[in-house]
């Protein structure tokens, strides 16, 4: 099973290949991690946990995973690329897996050359990758060239299927559904982490898959802060509080963030700072026109 369609699988596979057949490029090497997480979704619908790795899309045959031991049985399960190969640079240090099948970049490439002459391999996200991981494939992929075909791979992102569409949807559904739950919960004597909480367990009760930020609750001096997360904070009246959560359907994040009043009801000092945050909200807001970049975006609400 896999968190998408067969039908988007093959279309993003296709793309990646298309990319590989135009830039004359053998192979493609998809770096990703949990920090780094979206590359490797974009292929697979799945991300290991504690390990990296790496997703390889050869210009002709089925692509395979790189990665670690511990994450094998959950990739062969859950990712929509089954066949997968395990590392030591991508393994969890200082354990060992007696049961695994382990090979080396070397024997790896010996592999996947089979014969041909492999002179050419598209990196993504190579300036995200460790040192390690970087030496391993340039000393052990002999006399080929590393080509960055970063910004050709994201631009495969940028433009969102009618079926990505739907999941971006369906994630801000459930938003609404954890706002709600936040927002009652926002009361003098609460703790913060109750507050994130009742929205987090709002989501996954509706099926979100994970969270793309740790919740934000932020209370009395916290809210000055720009991302917050809920600590063991009490609430108290008077106090603003900023909330933020942003739930992960099939791996697509919604988002909202608000401020509330803990007491209910603003203050006239409370009142006047909110005015001037939704006018700066609503002057940014109407710059959001193609072709503008982020700090003109910014310069009317400053």
């Amino acid at each position: 099973m896999a968190y998408y369609d067969i039908q988007e699988h093959g279309a993003r596979i296709k793309k990646v290949k298309d990319i590989l057949e135009r830039k004359d490029l053998d192979f493609a090497f998809v770096y990703y991690d949990e920090f780094n997480i979206a590359n490797g979704w974009y292929l697979t619908a799945w991300c290991p946990q504690f390990e990296s790795g790496a997703v390889l899309v050869p210009r002709e045959g089925e692509p395979m995973i790189l990665g670690g031991p511990e994450s094998e049985p959950f990739a062969k399960q859950d990712s929509a690329i089954k066949e997968t190969r395990n590392l030591p640079v991508f393994m969890v240090p200082d354990e060992e897996y007696p049961n695994a099948t382990i090979i080396n970049f070397k024997e790896l490439f010996e592999e996947i050359s089979s014969g041909k002459k492999i002179k050419r391999v598209g990196m993504v996200g190579a300036d995200q990758m460790p040192v390690s991981v970087y030496r391993e494939v340039a000393e052990n992929f002999k006399g080929v060239e590393l080509v960055d075909i970063t910004d050709d791979f994201l631009r495969l992102r940028y433009i969102k299927s009618k079926w990505q569409i739907e999941q971006i949807r369906q994630a801000f559904k459930l938003c609404e559904y954890s706002y709600k739950a936040m927002v009652e919960k926002v009361k003098p004597g609460v703790a913060e982490y109750e507050v994130a909480a009742a929205g987090e367990a709002e989501a996954r009760l509706r099926g979100a898959n994970g969270f793309a930020f740790k919740t934000i609750v932020g209370s009395g001096k916290r809210s000055n802060a720009v991302v917050p997360t809920a600590m063991d904070k009490i609430m108290e009246a008077g106090e603003m509080v900023m909330l933020g959560i942003s739930p992960r359907w099939k791996g697509y994040s919604g988002v909202f963030g608000d401020t509330l009043p803990v007491s209910g009801k603003f203050t006239p000092a409370q009142e006047e700072c909110l005015k001037h945050m939704k006018e700066a909200m609503y002057l940014t807001k109407q710059q959001l026109i193609p072709g503008k970049i982020g700090k003109e975006i910014d310069a009317p609400a400053r």
